[in-house]
């Protein structure tokens, strides 16, 4: 078989960077000539691009390798290659496993995976490459992006916290930063290909700069992402409470297109459990910040992530956590049972919660953190919101002729589009007339529709009509900026 013109998919789990990752994936397999298909179809190749974060992970790569080996067997040139921080942290035991895995390569050579399949396919043999360095930051590889008005832009990889529970460190490597420039030249590459909205990535996204010595790097970032013309909206994720400043505040409060949302990881509202995490912040710090927050930018949606029956969590520590979610009001929360991750110094603390404990806390969590949801939420009926539609989220509903977007502060909007016809990227104000805990309905006749650039960009990769959902969209960045200097 030829071994380009063939047809691939990749299945992606975890954070937005490993999204940010496959779309590099899936750039590269197109400039070696390869057509992808949509998940579940009989593609050519089919590569993994795998998260370690939970042990549910481990169970679900293997699950899916285990339901391909017949597949292979009745068909042998299919390939199959996994990538990612499972792949790094497990390495030749993927193949040990699942010996009819072709590939598998880790997070810092995401670039050498076409080399590495063609070289599977010619020895027809195992290929397994891990590096322990960054080769070359994955934006400056071709990108085959998923919407033609939103993309993800990596400022950073790496990270250089030493989080007790996270084995993230150890597979991403410490952190390494891009320089502004080559940030700021990929902004405006994306925004000249129609992109209004961008969302910076790093696994500790406000310490950019530590690897230049600029500690006031980031704020400085968000305010020169205010300057590029035609960039409507400006977000980031995931930052660290430790590295939050009053600049960064500042920065977002004065930049009109960075959006009033934040996300902000708790992880517990306990300063022992904060303690035994090696999170170098505590309850009164953290809820310092999103009051100063609040008090720059009042409208603000502010979520987290949170962490219960981490190893020595007692009722009182768990209470502790509660009334910071109580004070913090968050619009929304993902919430997660501590899970062991072999290689953390957590999973041989003493002192492990009992599984019944940690389920039973976990859904007095939940429901305090949705009916927090609801009420914040609420306050939204009767308010006009932007939003900016949404491609996947934005298919028409058929029984309520409904479309979807995102509102400024990254609130799901369901609304009626009326009479009027609007493209994933272009911008529709509409009124609140019903709030849900997980999302907004507008109901009524739309107020004003702005057809962006964005719109046109989607709507001229799709080759359709306005309003109509095409394929997926290509994009392919052409900076060749040398990112690591």
């Amino acid at each position: 078989m030829n071994s380009a013109g063939r047809t691939y998919e990749v299945r992606t789990y975890g954070c937005q960077m490993n999204v940010h990752d496959s779309e590099r994936i899936a750039g590269l397999l197109e400039a070696a000539g390869h057509q992808q298909v949509p998940v579940g179809t009989d593609a050519d190749i089919i590569v993994f691009n795998t998260c370690a974060v939970r042990e549910n992970a481990d169970n679900r790569l293997y699950g899916n390798l285990g339901y391909l080996k017949p597949v292979k067997d009745q068909n042998p040139q299919l390939q199959i290659a996994v990538g990612g921080c499972l792949a790094q942290k497990d390495r030749d035991e993927i193949v040990r496993r699942a010996p009819w895995v072709d590939v598998v390569f880790g997070t810092h050579n995401v670039g050498s995976l076409p080399v590495l399949l063609e070289r599977a396919r010619i020895e027809a043999e195992s290929q397994v490459e891990i590096v322990d360095y960054l080769e070359q930051f994955p934006s400056v590889l071709p990108a085959r992006r998923e919407s033609a008005y939103s993309a993800w832009v990596a400022i950073s990889v790496g990270c250089n916290n030493t989080c007790t529970f996270c084995i993230v460190p150890s597979l991403r490597g410490q952190e390494r930063d891009r320089r502004p420039g080559d940030v700021l030249a990929e902004v405006e590459a994306l925004v000249s290909d129609g992109v209004a909205e961008v969302t910076l990535l790093g696994q500790n996204v406000n310490a950019y700069g530590v690897e230049f010595g600029d500690q006031t790097a980031f704020a400085k970032l968000l305010r020169s992402c205010g300057q590029v013309d035609g960039l409507r909206r400006v977000r980031f994720t995931s930052p660290h409470p430790r590295d939050f400043t009053d600049d960064v505040i500042e920065a977002m409060a004065l930049t009109p297109n960075v959006m009033p949302s934040l996300h902000m990881p708790l992880q517990s509202g306990s300063d022992a459990v904060l303690a035994r995490m090696r999170r170098s912040y505590r309850a009164k710090r953290f809820l310092g910040i999103i009051d100063r927050v609040r008090q720059q930018i009042p409208h603000a949606a502010i979520t987290t992530d949170i962490i219960v029956g981490f190893p020595g969590e007692t009722e009182e520590d768990f209470q502790a956590t509660l009334e910071v979610v109580e004070q913090a009001r968050f619009s929304s929360a993902f919430t997660f049972q501590y899970s062991k991750r072999p290689g953390t110094p957590a999973a041989d603390m003493p002192d492990q919660v009992p599984a019944d404990i940690v389920s039973a806390r976990y859904e007095r969590l939940v429901e305090l953190v949705n009916a927090i949801a609801w009420e914040e939420n609420q306050k939204l009926e009767g308010v006009e919101v932007e939003v900016m539609v949404a491609q996947g989220e934005g298919k028409k509903d058929l029984q309520t002729h409904r479309l979807s977007g995102r509102a400024r502060d990254n609130r799901l909007v369901h609304f009626a589009p009326g009479d009027l016809d609007p493209r994933p990227g272009d911008l529709v104000t509409t009124k609140v007339t019903y709030a849900a805990p997980f999302h907004l309905v507008a109901d009524g006749a739309p107020i004003r529709l702005e057809r962006t650039r964005a719109g046109d960009a989607w709507q001229d990769s799709c080759g359709t009509p306005g309003g109509s959902q095409g394929p997926v969209v290509l994009g392919m960045p052409t900076l060749v900026h040398n990112a690591t200097k």
